[in-house]
């Protein structure tokens, strides 16, 4: 590429950086054969179709559908997002990312756009809880037996922050015990666990006082994770994790953002997001057996 072409491009007003690679999108859409969409199906790893039972997801999502508390509103949401809406409130990579020749991305997190939806909602109403189930599609490789693109059941809850850790612990044991409802109903063979991680002192003393006391005992144990790394710098106040077959296996997880707050322009806001991914958990389903 000539030198500055990039900075040129770069600068482009966005109509003409869009009119621009559409030109050059068609052009290249106009030169492909058949054979040539075949040969990409086989081995483009964006394309491939999963391989998880439609019939058993939608089951398992259905009944996921019907345990969500009803305060919680759902949403079907688009399949892209505007350019820009992970890593402008999240330490995201837009590499990991497929971004769009029309100023849009792949929904690469339903949590990140929930609660972009979830801050315009908040003008109406003083908390909102929103969930969706979600196909997301990630730019980075996961490895050869594994699909770059899957299914989550994500919820966002956002409210005003009423001090002393209280609103923390509240909306924390919202996300553990509607969790703990499927994976009772769900998987309750697959030795399911739900993990916690306070992140900030304040939030640690509600765990203690609060959180674990309403949770109670339960065929799904909360565990304390103070070791846990990933996702230090990612969660604030609290981050939680789920789990199966004794913890050998991840299916979900969830933590404190400021996503809502900077969306807002209120650093009083608080912002609690969680997902699972559904087609994990379907295999452990009684409908695993072929959809039937």
């Amino acid at each position: 590429m000539p030198a500055g072409s990039r900075e040129a491009l770069a600068a482009l007003p966005a109509t003409d950086l869009r009119t621009l690679l559409l030109g050059v999108a068609r052009d290249r859409a106009g030169a492909v054969r058949p054979a040539q969409v075949l040969r990409r199906w086989n081995e483009d790893r964006f394309v491939r179709p999963s391989a998880a039972d439609p019939r058993v997801l939608s089951r398992l999502e259905g009944r996921i559908w019907a345990l969500l508390p009803p305060d919680a509103a759902g949403v079907e949401l688009s399949p892209v997002a505007p350019l820009g809406t992970c890593a402008a409130v999240a330490p995201v990579s837009q590499h990991r990312i497929v971004s769009t020749m029309r100023g849009t991305e792949v929904i690469s997190d339903p949590t990140n756009a929930l609660a972009v939806e979830a801050a315009a909602r908040r003008s109406q109403a003083d908390e909102v809880h929103l969930a969706a189930m979600h196909r997301v599609l990630r730019a980075q490789d996961f490895g050869p037996d594994a699909s770059t693109h899957f299914r989550l059941c994500a919820l966002v809850s956002t409210t005003r922050d009423t001090g002393s850790g209280r609103t923390e612990a509240r909306l924390l044991l919202r996300h553990l015990t509607f969790w703990r409802t499927v994976l009772t109903e769900l998987a309750p063979a697959a030795a399911p666990r739900l993990h916690v991680t306070a992140l900030d002192p304040i939030v640690g003393e509600r765990l203690h006082d609060t959180v674990r006391p309403a949770f109670g005992d339960s065929l799904v144990p909360l565990h304390d994770e103070p070791e846990r790394k990933r996702g230090r710098g990612y969660y604030r106040g609290a981050a939680l994790r789920v789990s199966l077959h004794d913890d050998k296996r991840d299916v979900g997880d969830g933590g404190f953002t400021d996503w809502t707050a900077r969306l807002l322009g209120d650093a009083k806001e608080r912002c609690l997001i969680s997902c699972l991914a559904t087609e994990r958990l379907a295999d452990l389903t009684p409908w695993s057996d072929g959809g039937r």
